[in-house]
């Protein structure tokens, strides 16, 4: 699609010249990072080295999806906010078919894990940590099953760069400190410690930044996935069926044995039945369209619909004429958010168990149009809660009188520094998490967030695979959400959710963030910034955003926090000063912006703009 360089608003200029919109990326030409430029590919991911493993790939010949294979297996190697045993979501835009395939790659409750059994444990929701908090893994599955779908290289040449980073690489000053943060608790799972503790007894225990980390026991399993492919190909297999031998290995062979063991070894639930009976689902993504962008997201067993619910809100809204990140602005697109995420916490779960999630309802423009008219332009609503989608289905909600949810009382946050707020050791409203994006000339194209197995994880046993800690985003009380109850076999409703948007039939953008609870919020003022404002991908990426926690955390206790407010230190006092007299709690940061990796396709020019947000490690390469 075309490249955005529409000049904003009349209004937005003048306020703009009034220094009115402080801290807009639009008021500057250059980007703290540079733009990426291409023509033929780009690779964008969490981290450097994951990058450099896409763009080895593409050089190898390879398409969109083998790229994106091989930063997955890359980040989740370098414990990116995720390891192997987590989950896998994606959309990806086939060009020979010009269809959008979702992929969902989430993990299952496990043989046992239901609210009963959690509930006899004391727990009000399942543990954040630890062996029972594990999903089945759904990485492996996704990336082998995307790989042999739509990619066109062999397993053995997309992980040879997992492979080469499991024997050793060294390691960075992110990931060490973050296992020297948690040793303590890593200390408790033997395996773990094992792997990552090589200076058990010194004042550091962890790796230092730049020491060789090493992981032979995962290089080993990777090793293993290969050797099932080329037996197979030895066999006579085809490309696609030797790729699945090695899902056979993993969810079904001597992998799956030695996982089992050790989970069951250091307390876990799942069982060899449990991995036999979890696959990849393929699905079709949901939409909405706005202002003539159609913007495309997985389903309602992870958090995507939320943006596309709050898009329907906003477009009964002139946002542009309020000017970019002005009191009304950024009022106006809280209240929003609220009312869908009021939405997301009751009404969202796996698809695939009863009951029905009301998904037609929640996503109709009439109900959006009755949302709207709740927002007060005059004050925060601390009490919001979720709406009643079923009457624009045509059905009677059998819940109409549990989606009441009083909100918590606002809490006094007294002190408490951005830092510590979002700092993913102490702010799970961020937790876990990284992107991967992907585009090639050809046409192919993949958003992806894989998560899980983040640090501190359980590794499981002689397999290198750090476990996924997803049960925690299961509630245990059906007047919390009647649709996120755990049972064997099901999937929590997670907060995975990358983007693909279409203007005129043809690929536009492709963007993804990581972020827990705040990823749809981000992805939803990117998509904003770039829509409305007439920013370039580079600068809706680092534009100063604001982060609302008046929703349910999706992780460990689901805290609520209303009225709380994340703004950038860039907005300014006459600002803020409106925004507390409309009853909100502020907090301040200087980078609020993601970190979001974007791909935009210039349609006029034949080429992909690229993007990285200044938050964090991550990189993209292009060519």
């Amino acid at each position: 699609m075309f490249h955005l360089r529409r000049a904003v608003s009349t209004a937005a200029s003048v306020l703009l010249a009034l220094g009115l919109l402080q801290g807009s990326a639009t008021a500057q030409e250059k980007t703290q990072k540079p733009p990426l430029h291409g023509s033929h590919w780009m690779a964008i991911t969490g981290k450097p080295l994951a990058a450099t493993a896409g763009a080895s790939i593409f050089e190898r010949g390879g398409n969109a999806v083998d790229s994106a294979c091989a930063m997955l297996a890359a980040t989740a190697t370098m414990w990116d906010t995720l390891s192997w045993g987590g989950e896998t979501q994606a959309l990806i835009y086939n060009p020979e078919t010009g269809r959008i395939i979702a992929i969902n790659g989430l993990g299952m409750a496990p043989t046992g894990a239901t609210v009963d059994f959690y509930r006899k444990k004391g727990l009000r929701y399942p543990p954040e940590q630890g062996p029972l908090a594990a999903v089945t893994p759904g990485t492996p599955g996704a990336l082998l099953t995307m790989l042999a779908e739509y990619g066109r290289l062999s397993l053995a040449e997309v992980l040879a760069p997992a492979i080469t980073l499991a024997d050793g690489y060294p390691i960075e000053a992110e990931t060490a400190n973050r296992i020297e943060t948690e040793k303590e608790k890593i200390k408790q799972w033997p395996y773990a410690k094992a792997v990552m503790l090589p200076h058990l007894g010194s004042a550091r225990e962890a790796p230092q930044a730049g020491e060789m980390f090493r992981q032979p026991d995962l290089a080993a399993t990777l090793r293993k996935l290969v050797e099932a492919e080329t037996k197979a190909l030895a066999g006579g297999k085809s490309r696609k069926e030797a790729i699945m031998a090695a899902y056979e290995r993993f969810y079904r062979g001597d992998i799956t044995d030695e996982f089992v063991r050790s989970v069951q070894e250091q307390g876990g639930l799942i069982t060899k039945k449990d991995l036999a009976n979890w696959r990849v689902e393929f699905e079709e993504p949901v939409h909405a369209n706005y202002r003539g962008i159609d913007v495309y997201k997985l389903d309602r067993w992870v958090q995507g619909p939320v943006m596309l619910q709050t898009l329907n809100i906003l477009e009964n809204f002139d946002l542009n004429a309020m000017g970019y990140n002005s009191t009304h602005y950024i009022h106006t697109v809280y209240q929003a958010m609220n009312l869908a995420f009021a939405d997301r916490d009751f009404y969202y779960g796996d698809p695939y168990f009863p009951p029905d999630e009301p998904i037609k309802g929640l996503l109709s423009t009439d109900y959006a149009k009755a949302r709207a008219a709740l927002v007060n332009a005059d004050a925060n609503d601390p009490a919001v809660g979720p709406g009643d989608p079923y009457p624009y289905q045509g059905e009677i909600n059998p819940y109409i009188k549990a989606p009441s949810q009083p909100a918590a009382a606002a809490k006094d946050f007294g002190a408490t520094s951005y830092a510590a707020a979002t700092d993913p050791d102490t702010g799970s409203f961020y937790r876990g998490t990284t992107s991967v994006v992907s585009a090639d000339k050809e046409g192919w194209i993949v958003a992806m967030t894989p998560s899980g197995g983040w640090l501190p994880a359980v590794i499981a046993g002689h397999t290198g695979i750090g476990l996924s800690q997803r049960m925690q985003s299961f509630v245990l009380d059906a007047a919390e959400n009647p649709f996120n109850l755990p049972e064997p076999g099901k999937r929590p409703r997670a907060t995975l959710t990358p983007s693909l948007a279409f203007r005129d039939g043809k690929p536009w953008m492709a963007f993804a963030v990581q972020g827990g609870d705040t990823q749809d919020q981000n992805l939803l003022q990117f998509f904003l910034n770039v829509a409305e404002f007439g920013m370039t991908p580079q600068q809706a990426a680092e534009a100063p955003n604001f982060i609302s926690y008046q929703m349910h955390d999706s992780f460990d206790q689901h805290e609520i926090f209303p009225g709380r407010l994340l703004l950038n230190n860039s907005i300014p006092d006459w600002v803020r000063r409106e925004l507390r007299a409309r009853g909100y709690t502020l907090e301040y940061g200087s980078r609020t912006s993601g970190p979001i990796n974007a791909i935009q396709f210039d349609q006029e020019h034949g080429t992909l703009w690229g993007a990285s947000s200044n938050h964090g490690e991550d990189y993209g390469i292009a060519w």
